[in-house]
């Protein structure tokens, strides 16, 4: 019978728990697959610390070969590690991680050659549907006329020496840092990436170990980073970093255990960005980033461009304008210079390189990018999320001095306030997040909307 894919293959990456869902038999069939719709010959796969990892990723390798591919496998490695060896390599890559999800799950990441994304509409439809058919004991194209091989090689100090070629470090004073790898491959990139710099660095959690003993690798939840706001109060630190499973998100603490909103730091990486481009350049932001965003990009020489939420729109579009950076409210920054791909670490390094280029604190020098109130984003269960979308829209409409647009759910924009609700694709419910020129007006639209969206 053929394996029924849905639940497991998402818009952008196979996600699902491990036996029950998928299990090695359909990783090597996802590698047959991967290596005839991208109809390449050599690919690259890497895999995170999830006790089902290094299985699944060899089971995809063995598959990608049955068809004459040669592979080369990096083996323990961060998405952004896995981005790195496609671009420098431009080959074809597989990343076998869950991310943040917890410790029964596994998925695949897959791109193109330099990194392009793999998804719906780019080639993930069609390996997903080579897999349901051969799954059902179909015939399968014959096997090629050679078996690829399959070498190990190490990409981590190439990795490293890349991304610190990106950034100007050589004035940076000696700073501590509190990092929390939350059991993630945090732990197996940050001794090497920061190995050169002045700093002291404060590990928490940097054993491997995909069961998560400690807390979620999730930062945008409050509750994971408490541990790591505790220890930066505790050891007077500069900062603190925390990193999600896979390592490609970054999420920023100051010198208070205060967090720092990724849009924050999205408008402070675009300035450096735009300074190292000199004052030229595209920025791409989604439209649920701060409006200092916009703001900061147009103040430094640059253009903004806003797009929808997900890193397929953003990397389509940073492709399409040129663009040299673009960021998002979930921790996700991507660079030119990095094959429009997201690395945290990269932003990590940018956030470093501009408290440690000056004297004071990082929440006096994030203060400039940090200009208005927001909520949050506030999830909503609700039983028809098309008809609540349709009554906040109605009760908005025709009022003075307010623009609605659709370019991702439904954006409310007045004066001195704006906000934007987006349905979940997965589950029953609707986003809501707010942001207004103080914290008062924050308060009362957020309300408003509350109450229409659970009237």
């Amino acid at each position: 019978m053929a394996a029924d894919l849905s639940q497991i293959v998402k818009a952008y990456d196979v996600r699902g728990v491990v036996p029950d869902q998928w299990d090695e038999s359909l990783a090597e069939l996802f590698g047959a697959a991967f290596a005839q719709v991208t109809n390449a010959e050599a690919i690259v796969t890497g895999h995170d610390m999830r006790p089902s990892s290094p299985g699944l990723s060899r089971a995809f390798a063995r598959g990608a070969a049955a068809r004459g591919v040669d592979v080369t496998e990096i083996g323990l490695c961060s998405t952004d590690q896995l981005y790195f060896a496609s671009g420098q390599f431009g080959l074809p890559g597989a990343m076998f991680t869950a991310s943040h999800n917890p410790a029964q799950y596994n998925g695949i990441k897959m791109c193109r050659a330099g990194a392009a994304p793999v998804g719906q509409d780019t080639g993930l439809a069609e390996i997903r549907a080579l897999v349901e058919e051969w799954s059902a004991d179909a015939p399968r194209t014959p096997p090629a006329t050679r078996t690829g091989t399959i070498t190990r090689r190490d990409t981590l100090t190439d990795y490293a020496a890349h991304l610190l070629s990106l950034v100007d470090l050589a004035s940076m004073r000696p700073l501590k840092v509190v990092v929390d790898a939350g059991n993630g491959m945090g732990g197996h990139t940050v001794p090497t990436v920061f190995a050169s710099l002045p700093l002291t660095v404060v590990p928490l959690y940097f054993e491997l170990d995909g069961t998560f003993p400690n807390h979620e690798a999730n930062p945008l939840d409050p509750k994971n980073i408490v541990d790591l706001q505790a220890k930066v109060r505790e050891t007077g630190a500069d900062l603190g970093l925390a990193f999600d499973g896979d390592a490609d998100r970054c999420f920023v603490v100051d010198e208070r255990g205060e967090g720092i909103s990724p849009s924050a730091i999205t408008a402070l990486v675009a300035a450096r960005e735009l300074a190292r481009n000199g004052g030229k350049g595209t920025v791409i932001h989604n439209l649920i980033t701060s409006w200092s965003v916009p703001e900061v990009v147009k103040e430094n020489g640059g253009t903004p461009v806003r797009t929808r939420v997900g890193h397929s729109f953003i990397k389509e579009e940073m492709a399409r304008t040129g663009a040299i950076f673009g960021g998002e409210h979930s921790a996700h920054y991507y660079f030119r210079d990095f094959w429009n791909a997201d690395t945290g670490m990269l932003a990590a390094l940018h956030v470093l390189a501009a408290l440690g280029g000056q004297e004071g604190t990082l929440s006096g020098l994030v203060a400039q990018y940090d200009r208005y109130a927001s909520s949050g984003e506030i999830n909503s269960t609700v039983d028809d999320q098309a008809g609540r979308l349709a009554a906040v829209k109605t009760a908005y409409t025709g009022r003075d001095g307010i623009t609605i647009d659709e370019l991702d759910g439904l954006t409310v924009t007045a004066a001195d306030w704006w906000f934007n609700l987006r349905p979940s694709n997965t589950e029953p419910l609707l986003r809501l997040n707010v942001e207004a020129r103080d914290e008062p007006t924050m308060a009362k639209t957020r309300d408003d909307a509350l109450a229409l969206i659970r009237a």
